[in-house]
């Protein structure tokens, strides 16, 4: 189900400080390839090409589409609002690059139900709040994201305060993740490992599935 660009672009938030992992998140291997890589390829089957925020030099050599940052110290409040000022869609689907877990058939729905919305923002809801890293903005809410920026708001879930938005709850989208993984994300080393250990094991078992039985013997 892509979408034409004019409905709905695709971005990922890749400009945090990565502090607690100790190296930069964005570049680390899952599964064989960089978390960036792997987060714009979900972004392409979803939507269309999709534009990393931030981390330009790194995403130009792996030969991804890059903006800057232009709220530098907001956070990823202000790359938010970046990416709906360059946008030239109404529907904007923002991911950040650490979500080693997210489904092509869950962000399909997302963005279905967001095309279908009347508010600001869709954005899905665990059980400890709002997941707003992955969602969908319309880009009639960054002037409203700006104004909260000016008010020295830098925490995304107070700035989602500004906007109307349509929340998708936990009964709805574990439909995709009965094991509650969706949003997990790698925050530390020990996250990283555990993303590894997990989806290696899923690409070997997709590839098992997937070979072609042995001929008999004799």
């Amino acid at each position: 189900m892509t979408k034409e660009p004019r409905e709905i672009a695709g971005w990922v938030l890749a400009g945090g400080a990565s502090s607690r992992m100790g190296r930069a998140k964005a570049l680390l291997e899952v599964a064989g390839e960089p978390m960036i890589v792997r987060t714009t390829r979900l972004i392409q089957q979803v939507v269309g090409p999709g534009t990393v925020v931030g981390a330009v030099g790194e995403s130009e050599k792996l030969g991804l589409r890059a903006i800057e940052d232009d709220v530098p110290g907001a956070g990823p409040l202000g790359a938010i609002a970046t990416a709906l000022r360059v946008s030239g869609a109404p529907w904007n689907l923002i991911l950040a690059c650490d979500l080693p877990y997210l489904q092509h058939e869950w962000l399909e729905f997302l963005v279905k139900r967001a095309l279908e919305s009347t508010a600001d923002a869709v954005i899905p809801r665990n059980l400890e709040g709002a997941e707003p890293l992955c969602a969908v903005y319309h880009k009639c809410g960054e002037p409203l994201i700006r104004t909260a920026i000016e008010h020295g708001v830098r925490k995304v879930t107070d700035g989602l305060q500004y906007l109307r938005v349509e929340t998708i709850e936990p009964d709805e989208w574990k439909v995709f993740d009965s094991q509650g993984l969706l949003f997990k994300n790698m925050n530390s080393p020990e996250d990283y490992q555990e993303a590894k250990t997990r989806l290696e094991a899923q690409a070997r078992r997709s590839r098992e599935q997937s070979a072609p039985p042995l001929p008999p013997s004799g």
